[in-house]
């Protein structure tokens, strides 16, 4: 820095230069940088050890198994539409105030229990402390209009109940083909003029 001598001087390394050149070339000298590290080991050494930043903390849920739950299936048809449901319950007595039983539907090729198979999907439950469960049923499009598909926990009895409706397969309509049905349903052709009365064939 300069002083009030019109001079630059380095109080590190308490010298004195008589010009900005100087000092510039000083600063990039060996026995600058070496003073700069010796000050900055110096000020570690000195000052206390700074913690290193605590990692968030991620909580792992460990808990016991204490295992299947107790289920009932019930198979169901609407009388009006036809259509076929199956409605679930499953009992978990020991399940924690602040758990929340979970379900969801897992093809047959996310599976690694048993041979993948198209024509099935399985149907999974899971709440801690319990081990999850899974049901095999039909692989068809479930219906998840309102009052087709719906879930209830009671935190009363603990008991989880789910309901769902397939959706009802279109039947293929029956059409007639080829040419024979085609004449069947035409009119058939007018009859022909009766010849002109008068008229002779000659040959």
């Amino acid at each position: 820095m300069k002083n009030h001598l019109g001079s630059y001087e380095c109080k590190l390394c308490l010298t004195l230069h008589n010009n900005e050149g100087s000092y510039l070339a000083h600063t990039q000298g060996k026995k600058h940088q070496a003073n700069l590290a010796r000050r900055a080991a110096k000020e570690a050494k000195d000052s206390p050890i700074q913690p290193a930043p605590a990692k968030p903390r991620v909580d792992i849920k460990k808990f016991v198994k204490i295992g299947r739950p107790g289920y009932r299936v019930t198979k169901q048809r609407d009388g009006e539409t036809g259509q076929q449901s199956l409605l679930f319950q499953v009992d978990y007595p020991e399940v924690n105030d602040n758990v929340v039983p979970r379900h969801r539907f897992m093809s047959a090729y996310e599976q690694k229990v048993e041979p993948p198979d198209k024509k099935w999907q399985y149907l999974l439950f899971a709440a801690e402390p319990y081990e999850t469960i899974a049901f095999k049923v039909p692989s068809r499009e479930v219906d998840k209009s309102e009052g087709k598909f719906w879930t209830l926990w009671n935190r009363d009895s603990k008991q989880f109940f789910l309901q769902f409706s397939f959706k009802l397969e279109a039947k293929p309509k029956i059409l007639a083909s080829g040419p024979s049905h085609m004449q069947a349903l035409q009119p058939p052709p007018p009859p022909p003029p009766p010849p002109p009365s008068g008229t002779s064939n000659s040959g």
